[in-house]
């Protein structure tokens, strides 16, 4: 942990609210982005954000700084996603957009865009869809390990005391969640003639 850092928690816990807003605003896309790719929704990744940052600010007296801030901050993360996981099993989740449909209108360009083309940008974005769809599909705890090893470039001892496992357990599911990923990529790719 960085002097600075230490300072700013200590900060916190002497009830100072501007070292913990620094705090927040240092952590809040990294834990944004993380609880975006958890849950692929975000209202859901601004909730789980929310929540996270609430336990962060009660449970701050108790970090002792035995780990790194960041690996317990990701570990409550984690254990709020998965809590709210068990929470809204069985309930139904329609999105209210899901139902509007927009006209569409033709409009000529004027200007050279030197962009991605639509159609580049649409296969960039399908590609990526079915990236995350395959991610999606892993049980909880494969998808939280994959999310924080490539996503957040965690390594396999922040994960293993994030998530409270031995490293050779992180190591060999984490294998066995890139073997589940590439095996449904494999097959998408059979299946659009990739």
């Amino acid at each position: 942990m960085h002097k600075d850092e230490h300072a700013l928690i200590e900060r916190c816990k002497n009830g100072d609210i501007s070292a913990f807003d620094e705090l927040m605003r240092r952590y809040e896309k990294q834990v944004y982005n993380f609880a975006y790719r958890l849950t692929g929704n975000y209202d859901d990744a601004n909730d789980i954000l929310s929540e996270a940052f609430m336990k962060v600010y009660n449970a701050l007296q108790s970090f002792r700084g035995d780990a790194n801030f960041t690996t317990w901050l990701f570990k409550i993360v984690t254990n709020t996603y998965l809590d709210e996981r068990k929470r809204s099993k069985g309930h139904l989740n329609i999105p209210l957009d899901e139902y509007i449909e927009l006209e569409e209108s033709q409009v000529t360009r004027q200007i050279v865009d030197p962009s991605p083309s639509p159609s580049d940008l649409v296969e960039r974005r399908e590609r990526a869809e079915i990236l995350q769809e395959a991610i999606n599909s892993l049980p909880d705890y494969q998808r939280v390990m994959l999310l924080l090893y490539h996503g957040h470039n965690k390594s396999y001892e922040e994960i293993a005391e994030i998530i409270g496992l031995p490293i050779g357990t992180v190591k060999s599911r984490l294998n066995r969640a890139r073997h589940a990923v590439r095996q449904k990529l494999e097959s998408c790719r059979e299946l659009f003639n990739l």
